[in-house]
């Protein structure tokens, strides 16, 4: 009795096991129905256990076909072109009821696992009503994919994205003066307004901005994901690049770029085109570092799982913005070089470099890399180019009409206010600078052998400086009064020597340079004394006189004061109107006066000046006491021209 249940519960799992692996055979088999039927006779023949088999396969395909009957339905519903107004949509209600939305995918969802079914395969009519319902599934799914990126791209906040502004000066005083038209432009611009310099915004590092809508993407991805399963990727790629790839050209758009030829670029005048460069500067950062970054990671989030379709969306995406942006930066590279140009300039080249390393990481597309790469290395040229049209430009200038009082010339104000915004570039300029250095080495012979071990860009402005100061030396030759030679080389000189001790430049071109520039105004000093005053300090001589302090030659007396006063008039009416700009030389060179002027005189007037004052008319000869002299010297070098009148001391 036992044996018999036994026989039993083993006969039922058998039959479930054969049942199953009978029904197994017949689904996996691509068959036809009436083939299908014929192979299901030929099993329960075997074993009559299998007699119930073909009531199941149908019953299965019964539930297969109300899966699919029902999925169909959904997705018609939805198809703008459906012979049925009542059933008929435009569009899908993502937004307003997202319940439907879901309901559509899930029909897609249903249909796509419905034809992997082999019993749906094998039948021909609901195959092509399955793909024709795909087929609407998609379109429908791409049009709602576009409607969604573009409802949801968020506009771009320009003004927030930037950081703070570092502004460099770059003022230059506009001094009388004649100079060639290389420099012409500082002419524009006084001492007190100045010009500035923008290195432009920098942008913090953590800056991170949605480009689409949070809630947006997640509905994205869902629809990418169906698209792409279902064959459609192309269709969804194209069409996520084209919106984005709009979206991309309207920021630009409000950062300021225009789309500009080459040709286009190059006809633009200095003034706007400096603006543009500063947008285009701006606007680097801002692609790369938020928008590029942003679409990049918008790109992983929507195709998450298709590594080679997010990275094609990605480049296909980013390709017009980046070329576009290169476009103005060859235009640029390949324009009329200018000395005005190469601050700009650098700060393209520096901005570029930044950018490269992050495009770099984020575009496969090498043709693009190699782009940016090309425009980068055109930029370096033009920088260099420019540098070199700036010392050619210094070498060469040769305006012939001098400073009127003696004043820092015009050229010198530039040239080292130039000098001293390029140390802001030293590691950019050392760069593009290396490759050049051998050919500068034969130059520096003659300079101090601690340059030797110096970098590029110091050697080059080392070279530079000495340029200007042949210039000056050559400039000064235009003054006929000697003194007045020293003192512009004077005022040059020191300029020059303060700009680079006040500055960075001082570490780059040593404490020895600045030492013997400094002994250089002291010897123009020198040199102006002996120049102006010796002929005064002669009047003040005992040589010719005659006899001992007590018998001298009145008449000689009289003609050596008369002298001496003529000279220090003259000197006096002159050199009031000589500028020297800096207070400590001005006072330091009245001291220098004062010392070498003022005893000769006082001691000449203690041995002789009594032999006159007891006579008639004394104050026409001893006009001035040694204070009163002392007082006038300080009018020295004012810049303001001065008379002393014919004042006249009391008789004793």
């Amino acid at each position: 009795m036992g044996k018999t249940t036994t026989t039993t519960s083993l006969d039922a799992g058998g039959e479930d096991r054969v049942m199953a692996a009978a029904q197994q055979i017949v689904k996996s088999l691509n068959a036809a129905k009436e083939v299908r039927e014929d192979m299901l006779l030929i099993f329960s023949s075997f074993d009559n256990r299998l007699s119930n088999i073909t009531n199941l396969i149908k019953k299965d395909s019964d539930s297969t076909g109300v899966r699919f009957d029902a999925a169909e339905k959904v997705i018609l519903r939805w198809d703008s072109s459906s012979s049925n107004p009542d059933t008929s949509r435009h569009s899908l209600p993502w937004e307003d009821s997202p319940h439907e939305a879901a309901e559509y995918l899930s029909a897609v969802d249903e249909i796509l696992k419905l034809v992997v079914d082999v019993s749906i395969r094998s039948d021909n009519e609901i195959m092509d009503r399955a793909e024709a319902a795909v087929q609407l599934a998609m379109s429908r799914l791409e049009d709602e994919f576009r409607l969604i990126l573009i409802r949801n791209t968020v506009p771009l906040d320009a003004e927030g994205l930037y950081g703070s502004i570092r502004r460099v000066s770059l003022s230059f005083a506009a001094n009388e003066g004649e100079i060639d038209e290389e420099f012409e432009s500082f002419r524009e611009v006084d001492s007190v307004r100045g010009c500035f310099h923008d290195r432009g915004a920098s942008l913090g590092d953590d800056l991170c901005v949605d480009l689409i809508n949070a809630d947006a993407v997640v509905e994205l991805k869902e629809i990418a994901d169906r698209m792409i399963r279902s064959g459609y990727e192309k269709e969804c790629v194209q069409t996520y690049s084209n919106v984005r790839r709009d979206a991309l050209d309207e920021y630009l758009v409000i950062l300021g770029v225009e789309r500009l030829s080459i040709e286009e670029v190059q006809k633009i005048e200095w003034k706007a085109l400096d603006e543009k460069m500063k947008k285009w500067i701006q606007a680097i950062k801002i692609t790369v570092r938020v928008l590029l970054s942003g679409e990049k990671r918008l790109c992983d989030q929507i195709f998450n799982g298709f590594d080679s379709i997010k990275e094609i969306c990605f480049s296909e995406t980013a390709k017009g913005c980046v070329m576009q942006l290169l476009n103005f930066g060859e235009a640029v590279a390949i324009g009329k070089r200018s000395s005005e140009k190469l601050f700009r300039i650098l700060d393209m080249y520096d901005v570029l470099a930044d950018a490269l390393l992050d495009l770099e990481m984020m575009i496969t597309d090498e043709f693009l890399c190699s782009e940016a790469k090309g425009v980068l290395s055109g930029l370096g040229e033009a920088a260099k180019g420019t540098f070199v049209e700036f010392e050619n430009a210094v070498k060469s200038e040769a305006s012939k009409k001098p400073m009127q009082n003696g004043e820092i010339h015009p050229l010198t104000r530039y040239v080292m206010n130039y000098v001293k915004l390029l140390v802001d570039y030293s590691k950019t300029l050392n760069l593009l600078l290396e490759s050049d250095e051998d050919e500068e080495d034969d130059g520096l012979q003659s300079e101090d052998s601690e340059l030797e071990t110096t970098t590029p860009f110091a050697k080059r402005l080392l070279l530079l400086i000495s340029s200007l100061e042949s210039n000056l030396e050559e400039k000064s030759k235009l003054y006929e009064d000697g003194a007045l030679h020293c003192i512009f080389l004077m005022n040059n000189i020191l300029y020059i020597v303060q700009k680079v001790k006040d500055s960075e430049l001082g570490k780059l071109l040593g404490d020895n340079w600045v030492r013997k520039r400094r002994g250089q105004v002291r010897q123009y000093a020198t040199s102006y004394l002996r120049a102006c005053w010796m002929k005064a300090l002669y009047c003040l001589k005992d040589e010719g006189i005659g006899g001992s302090s007590n018998n001298a030659s009145k008449v000689t007396l009289k003609e050596r004061f008369k002298n001496f006063n003529a000279c220090f008039e003259e000197i006096y009416r002159i050199q009031t109107g000589w500028k020297v700009p800096d207070p400590q030389l001005r006072e330091e060179l009245r001291i220098s006066i004062s010392e070498k002027v003022i005893p000769a005189y006082r001691s000449f007037m203690g041995r002789f000046g009594s032999q006159l004052e007891s006579g008639r008319n004394s104050g026409k000869y001893i006009k001035y006491t040694p204070e009163d002299l002392e007082n006038y010297l300080l009018d020295l070098f004012e810049g303001s021209p001065l008379i002393l009148h014919h004042m006249r001391r009391k008789n004793s």
